[in-house]
């Protein structure tokens, strides 16, 4: 009985939106398919932390939400920047109900304990925000990984792991306030994603940082192999 992760799995089973087009992703979903089974029993818990489907609309995420449904263990699911098949928390736990994914659950202005874990976070937000929306988007995110860090003490929690899509550094670009809430709440551990490439993976910050240990778990980072969360 264990938790992983991994993020950006850019799934479109029910679309023309495929990820091979790019250098690395070939055969990525085979790949995952493959990779997860191997590594991941029914006892184990995955936090898949956003960019799951391409899908625009809800019921058009069908395929890709049951093609996760019947991979081994529980998931917990964030939201990407590109989820826009995203839609309020009760109608995606009522679609997932309804179509009986019951290994899938989400983690939305929420904590949850997993063995002797405690799952929080939010999608974040870019490192510059600098027009007025960003600006009021990246409030909203800081405010949701408050409350669901906030949750987690309330309920006592401890050994709280904070699961982020976007990276809150990333170069010389920080997100001062999601960094000093994490400091703040004395969070030791931060998983992200949303970087891919060669190139763009050049800027990431993992390791140690202001006391925080930082992972990026992309799948084409991790080789669309599930991570341990330590």
């Amino acid at each position: 009985m264990a938790v992983y992760t991994i993020s950006d799995l850019h799934l479109s089973l029910d679309a023309e939106k495929s990820m091979e087009v790019f250098n690395g992703w070939e055969g990525y979903v085979e790949k995952l398919k493959k990779n997860w089974k191997f590594k991941i029993n029914e006892n184990d818990t995955v936090v898949i932390i956003g960019d799951i489907s391409w899908a625009m609309k809800l019921e058009e995420a069908k395929k890709d939400l049951e093609f996760l449904n019947k991979l081994p263990g529980k998931k917990i699911l964030l939201k990407g920047n590109h989820d826009f098949w995203w839609s309020t928390s009760k109608k995606v736990n009522n679609f997932l109900k309804e179509n009986n994914f019951y290994s899938i659950s989400i983690l939305h202005n929420s904590a949850c304990e997993v063995e002797n874990l405690y799952i929080c976070g939010t999608r974040g937000w870019m490192c510059r925000s600098e027009s007025d929306a960003d600006k009021k988007i990246f409030t909203r995110e800081v405010e949701r990984l408050r409350r669901s860090i906030e949750i987690a003490e309330l309920k006592n929690f401890g050994n709280i792991r904070v699961f982020l899509h976007y990276p809150p550094v990333y170069g010389k670009d920080e997100s001062e306030e999601i960094i000093n809430l994490l400091i703040e709440k004395k969070i030791k551990k931060c998983y992200y994603g949303h970087i891919h490439g060669n190139i763009a993976s050049k800027k990431i910050v993992e390791g140690d940082y202001k006391g925080i240990n930082f992972s990026l778990v992309s799948c084409d980072y991790i080789n669309f192999c599930p991570v341990l969360v330590t």
